[in-house]
């Protein structure tokens, strides 16, 4: 039964598709969907964990990942392709146990797409060049920078240090 389950979750988690909004707005454009060949090639680029993570929509457990209580003065580029995604700047401690930002460096280098996996409707970020998965983005941030909460795992990204 457990097998079940898990392997109905996990269909729906790669089935869900939605519509990307950027920046708030919705633009009936499903996000980019990524193809047997580029996933083979994803395998070889990435490490097992940001394959997972990034190809599969994986996480990472909160409290024990790389970034999550990082407090060095610097940028967050993709793991997969290099692009600047998020600053230390933005980065704050939501207590979550992953790395939370109040927003990208830049909206057009991400897209938000509806995440209907697990029972719940979620918002997703992806890359918006890749199409591969970052983390969620939720309304519960600080207030006085905006309210919202880009929460992003560790292994999607990596730091550069200023």
């Amino acid at each position: 039964m457990r097998k079940l389950i898990t392997a109905i979750l996990f269909i729906s988690a790669v089935t869900a598709v939605g519509y990307v909004t950027t920046n708030g707005q919705h633009n009936k454009k499903a996000t980019k969907s990524i193809s047997q060949t580029e996933k083979a090639e994803w395998k070889k680029k990435l490490t097992p964990e940001q394959y997972h993570i990034m190809v599969e929509q994986g996480t990472e457990p909160p409290f024990k990942n790389a970034y999550f209580d990082n407090h060095e003065t610097g940028v967050y580029v993709s793991a997969a392709t290099g692009e600047v995604l998020f600053s230390s700047a933005d980065k704050y401690d939501s207590g979550t146990g992953w790395p939370s930002f109040v927003k990208p460096v830049d909206y057009s280098k991400i897209a938000i797409v509806k995440d209907y996996s697990f029972g719940t409707v979620r918002e997703e970020v992806v890359e918006k060049s890749t199409g591969l998965h970052l983390g969620h983005v939720f309304d519960d941030g600080p207030a006085e920078r905006g309210g919202k909460r880009y929460c992003m795992n560790s292994g999607a990204l990596k730091f550069i240090k200023k």
